[in-house]
């Protein structure tokens, strides 16, 4: 990739569509546009104000073929997404407007974009960091309203400024190092050694507190695993269609009904849910039904949460006690359904079986119970933690590796102290807690670090 080079892109996406824009950015990009866009007053586009929509056509300057009817604006950097000068044709949404507008820019001069280079020249250019750049995805890929609040404040820099603020003590941590290694005496490295300690135990409550969100915040980005599980006829499908608000799985009262896997994406509070609905898990001799239990068999290690499902009308089986079992190290909601039936299951048992899991109680005929259940997976996901819209979440696993390694870094660093080892020692932890923060940010990386995570973009941002 040449830095300097100017790029091209389709910006949205493929399919039919009322507006397709094709995207320039670079030195280029005016002289380009400005080849092959005509006005109705037939001037280029240079000689109008640049943030002005100008209405024209693009015509290929080699044949005089008008391509299409468009809307053309220019921006000169430094004021733009990527700092550099912005071209944007807004052109006829479909397959055959944009590609032929596209091989047209690219024909004179300009270079298709890699997939996020229009995001990765931003960060580069300095009006981003590498946290913000990642936000960009997020954004772009949030299932839910909370899930692009997250996102949208990642990008605006609540993350980046967290980080810093941590960086930024870290750093004056070190020129007191660095002055008392410079000075040393007795009674200033005493001095020095308290204001360490006191400093690392902050800052390393800093880093727990974020590391705290980590789970929630991966399950905002990337949704929570659900499986539903439970023997033949207690309530599974009901519990989805509940869920759905929709009648997705058939409900009849005649066991192994549902013979394999049904999956949905359903909004919960905000939280996107990947809700699977699994065969009853029981022993048959019906082939179909045989493959659909092995499966949901299949999906008890994957799952982020199970909820499993007691028909409480009935006596406990065998079934019912091995799926117990199946569960026992697994975070799980303990479903009792069916409550408007009089009890027969042994409460007692199930809960010497599931421990300290959440048990709840309900019909799920009646609308307030599923409140009940929504609540329980709403609470489940936050571990009883603020809110997402009330404080910052950690939703990208390499924040979270970064984070896990400069909690191990001042934790040594913390040892080091409390054993009044020697202050290069201790300024060695320090260091690694700071740079490792900074990947964070992009302050301090590798650059296949960044061709690593640009290349996960969507072409043409």
């Amino acid at each position: 990739m040449y830095v300097n080079d100017t790029i091209a892109a389709i910006a949205t996406a493929s399919g039919e569509a009322g507006i397709g824009i094709v995207r320039i950015s670079g030195d280029e990009s005016i002289k380009i546009i400005d080849e092959i866009f005509r006005s109705v007053k037939d001037k280029k586009l240079s000689e109008y104000k640049e943030r002005r929509m100008t209405y024209g056509h693009i015509i290929d300057p080699d044949t005089e073929e008008k391509i299409d009817e468009v809307l053309c604006y220019y921006t000169k950097g430094p004021y733009t997404y990527t700092r550099e000068d912005i071209v944007e044709i807004n052109c006829h949404g479909g397959t055959i407007p944009v590609k032929k507008i596209l091989q047209l820019v690219l024909r004179k001069g300009a270079r298709l974009a890699e997939p996020g280079e229009f995001t990765k020249r931003a960060f580069l250019n300095g009006r981003i960091d590498l946290a913000q750049a990642e936000a960009v995805m997020d954004l772009i890929s949030a299932k839910t309203d909370k899930g692009f609040d997250v996102a949208l404040d990642q990008l605006e820099g609540s993350l980046s400024k967290k980080v810093r603020d941590i960086r930024a003590k870290l750093l004056d941590m070190i020129a007191h190092i660095e002055v008392s290694i410079d000075y040393s005496e007795e009674d200033i490295d005493e001095v020095t050694l308290d204001y360490l300690l006191k400093e690392s135990l902050e800052i390393k409550n800093q880093i727990n507190n974020l590391l705290k969100t980590a789970d929630a915040g991966k399950i905002l980005r990337e949704g929570l695993k659900t499986v539903i599980v439970g023997k033949p006829n207690v309530g599974k499908s009901s519990l989805l269609n509940a869920l759905l608000k929709e009648s997705r799985a058939i409900v009849t009262n005649i066991p192994g009904t549902t013979r394999d896997i049904i999956e949905e994406h359903v909004n919960i509070r905000g939280i996107p849910v990947r809700i699977i609905d699994t065969a009853g898990i029981r022993e048959t001799d019906d082939v179909v039904e045989k493959i659909g239990v092995e499966r949901s068999k299949m999906f008890f290690n994957t799952a982020d949460l199970i909820i499993l499902v007691i028909d409480i009308s009935t006596e406990l089986t065998e079934e019912d006690i091995t799926i117990m079992e199946l569960i026992k190290d697994k975070k799980a909601l303990i479903l009792l359904n069916k409550t408007d039936l009089p009890q027969k299951a042994d409460l007692d048992k199930i809960k010497e079986l599931v421990g300290d899991k959440k048990i709840l109680k309900t019909s799920l005929i009646l609308e307030d119970d599923l409140e009940i259940v929504e609540t329980a997976i709403e609470e489940l996901v936050y571990e009883g933690e603020t809110r997402a819209k009330e404080s910052l979440l950690v939703t990208n696993i390499r924040h979270k590796d970064l984070l896990e390694k400069a909690l191990n870094n001042i934790e040594d660093g913390i040892k080091a102290i409390e054993q009044k080892m020697p202050l290069d020692f201790v300024e060695v932890d320090i260091k690694n807690t700071w740079e490792n923060l900074g990947e964070i940010t992009g302050d301090v990386v590798a650059e296949d670090i960044i061709d690593h995570i640009f290349k996960n973009f969507c072409l043409g941002k």
